[in-house]
């Protein structure tokens, strides 16, 4: 395993890589790493000659200072975890200078709508925040592939359109969530979670499943009122959105429509922790 704190360093390895036209896979994180990232870099593995995982806390994605600060941060214990899993692995950790170049603010992107609803209308900003960081570490890293995990796909499929849009040469792949035991999909805000509120997120599966489980035989605006009165009667949790919606444009729907594809989205609060989750129908 080698650790990168400077762009530099990197760029020496990198063009050393590219010289030998060799394949690189990247990992996206902000760190405090799970069975999820791990997943993701796994694959990667598998995938390409050489894999880089990024760590880094990005700033400009975040709409909640509080939420920034309380972000669960370790370096160590992250370095430990990927020499764990293969000492090839490289990690680059940079300062935030060493991504922004002391300008720390946001570029404009058109999402093509994607970024309309769920996550983009609750957290304002935080897909142009995504997209410019995801923008910078595609120039530094010059990775073939990219690997992004499905828990966020709103953000998987806004990431898909930068790359599109921008003729960047990155196959992003998207990957199945890793959940836990109970279904509660692997993040590294469920630490944030003490033994009671950890209990009752697992109602967030259980809502999405049922309307998996549900969809082909019950009205949706009927499933999603079901929904609405099942967290209302749960008090340790805030519903922020469920919404069902087309795959590919990411627009809510109301009606399901043959041969195209669909999947509900859900955001909840649980004791001041905030939680999202996602599930394909068909």
């Amino acid at each position: 395993m080698t650790l990168y704190k400077k762009k530099s360093d990197l760029f020496e390895k990198i063009n050393d890589i590219k010289g030998k036209n060799l394949i690189i896979g990247l990992v996206p994180t902000m760190g405090s790493l799970h069975k999820g990232h791990l997943s993701l870099v796994e694959r990667s593995l598998e995938e390409n000659d050489y894999t880089i995982v990024s760590i880094f806390i990005n700033p400009t994605q975040f709409n909640d200072k509080k939420d920034l600060d309380s972000y669960p941060k370790n370096l160590i214990d992250d370095c430990r975890y990927l020499e764990s899993l293969s000492s090839d692995i490289i990690i680059f950790s940079p300062d935030i200078d060493e991504i922004y170049d002391k300008n720390l603010s946001v570029k404009q992107f058109d999402f093509q709508g994607l970024d309309k609803f769920m996550e983009g209308e609750y957290r304002k900003g935080h897909f142009e925040g995504v997209a410019t960081v995801v923008s910078h570490l595609f120039k530094i890293v010059r990775p073939n592939k990219a690997y992004f995990g499905e828990k966020d796909y709103q953000q998987l499929r806004i990431i898909q359109q930068l790359v599109i849009q921008n003729n960047i040469p990155v196959n992003v792949i998207g990957c199945k969530t890793i959940r836990e035991y109970d279904g509660l999909a692997l993040s590294s805000r469920n630490a944030k979670l003490d033994l009671h509120s950890r209990k009752i997120a697992s109602k967030i599966f259980e809502a999405i499943n049922f309307c998996r489980d549900n969809y082909k035989s019950k009205d949706l605006e009927k499933i999603i009122n079901d929904i609405d009165i099942f967290f209302k009667n749960i008090s340790e949790i805030e519903l922020e959105y469920f919404i069902i919606a087309d795959s590919e444009t990411l627009t809510p729907v109301k009606k399901i429509t043959k041969d195209k594809q669909y999947r509900v989205f859900i955001a909840v609060r649980i004791d001041e922790v905030r939680l999202i989750d996602n599930i394909e129908l068909n």
